[in-house]
């Protein structure tokens, strides 16, 4: 992965200086949370807004329209996913509002987010035909919604090859989502290889402090990011005025987060594949063969039969969070809380690694299967420190 790309840092800092709206005598933006604003007076002959004008508004009215953090932030956004980025109080709100936007007859879907597989149920009941849905490998149909989670930390399924699905869905006149909340700019960019929308659960690496809540449409017609606003404005999904605020402060290390995390990540993923290729009996860098079973991760993943590799999509560098398996459910109850620096918290993307148990959030998980999300601490602290919680697994078991 020589080359890799690279995000902009000067863009994090200065790619919303054109905003009309801003004051821009402000070095750090401004925490505003009026939700209305001033109207002009007659003789200032001030024309009304139109459409057109949500962009880049030089004025706001309502905050459930435009709101200057808000709009701020979307600039930002969309130079660094390549594209016209809207901003959802949620990545679920997100998600569903893809839906209303593209209103499939079908949704071709595997794995991935189990939220995001209860919003398809909760758009169902707003339509008068049913919604079916499908396997990603099923024959598609004119009119279907093919949607990717790539990379997906799922325990069944190695990464799959955007730019195959791209040309099936499209061949029969369908679109891809490409939910990318895992690999955020610079490690992958969708539309290289035919997304239609790109999605992100903004909550985790572009938030990247645990601290709020928000999504992410992208798209790459100016015309599709208008009607995504129309929709919005009555969908009532807009990110809250604080939020944006917190969003915007959070873009400014972006650069710096993305490369750390996911060098960590893959390093550490590596190292505990060792430890799961060690048979029992054995130690791998001291630990005991045989207390890992499975390890999935981009940078694990071999060709498929058409000759894929990660690599190809993941341009930019792997996946910062990713699982595997102990030997049993107990083990899996107990090991987040032998850790020092993991928290023991479900989500991902935050400056701090967290360790989860994934039965504790999603209740289809293996009761075996631990995630991981990678932070932003010193490497080998990390590995040292999930180096003693596997030690002490081993104890425990070796008295039994």
């Amino acid at each position: 992965m020589s080359n890799k790309p690279k995000v902009n840092g000067t863009v994090l800092i200065h790619g919303d200086a054109e905003v009309a709206a801003s004051s821009r005598t402000d070095v750090a933006p401004s925490i505003s949370v009026t939700t209305t604003f001033r109207a002009p007076k007659p003789e200032e002959n001030v024309p009304p807004l139109s459409e057109k004008d949500l962009w880049n508004p030089p004025r706001h009215v309502y905050s459930r329209y435009t709101q200057d953090n808000t709009t701020r932030v979307e600039h930002i956004l969309s130079k660094i996913n390549q594209g016209c980025a809207i901003t959802y109080s949620s990545g679920l709100s997100a998600a569903y509002a893809a839906l209303v936007f593209f209103k499939p007859k079908r949704v071709a879907i595997r794995g991935g987010y189990h939220g995001c597989h209860a919003t398809i149920e909760v758009y169902k009941k707003s339509r008068d035909k049913e919604l079916k849905v499908i396997d990603l490998d099923d024959e598609y149909q004119p009119g279907d919604l093919c949607c990717l989670y790539e990379p997906d930390d799922a325990d069944d399924d190695d990464d799959r090859d955007i730019q195959y699905y791209a040309d099936k869905v499209h061949k029969v006149g369908g679109k891809l989502l490409v939910d990318s909340t895992f690999a955020p700019p610079p490690l992958q960019y969708p539309f290289k290889f035919g997304a239609d929308i790109v999605h992100h659960s903004a909550t985790k690496y572009f938030g990247g402090h645990s601290d709020l809540l928000a999504g992410i449409l992208v798209v790459q017609d100016p015309k599709d990011w208008d009607a995504l606003l129309a929709d919005r404005i009555y969908l009532g999904s807009k990110m809250g005025s604080l939020e944006s605020w917190l969003l915007l402060r959070s873009l400014k290390t972006f650069h710096l987060r993305i490369p750390r995390q996911s060098e960590s990540g893959t390093e550490l993923a590596q190292w505990l594949h060792k430890i799961a290729e060690t048979p029992a009996g054995q130690e791998y860098d001291q630990v005991p063969g045989g207390s890992i079973t499975k390890v999935w991760h981009s940078a694990l993943q071999k060709a498929d039969e058409r000759g894929f590799l990660p690599s190809k999509q993941l341009e930019g560098g792997y996946n910062a969070t990713f699982s595997f398996l102990l030997l049993n459910g107990e083990q899996a109850a107990r090991f987040p809380h032998l850790l020092k620096y993991f928290v023991p918290a479900t989500s991902l993307g935050g400056v701090e690694s967290l360790v989860e148990r994934r039965l504790n959030s999603d209740p289809g998980a293996d009761p075996r299967l631990i995630r991981l999300s990678i932070g932003v601490e010193e490497v080998e602290d990390l590995k040292n420190d999930l180096r003693q919680a596997l030690q002490k697994l081993a104890e425990t078991k070796a008295k039994l």
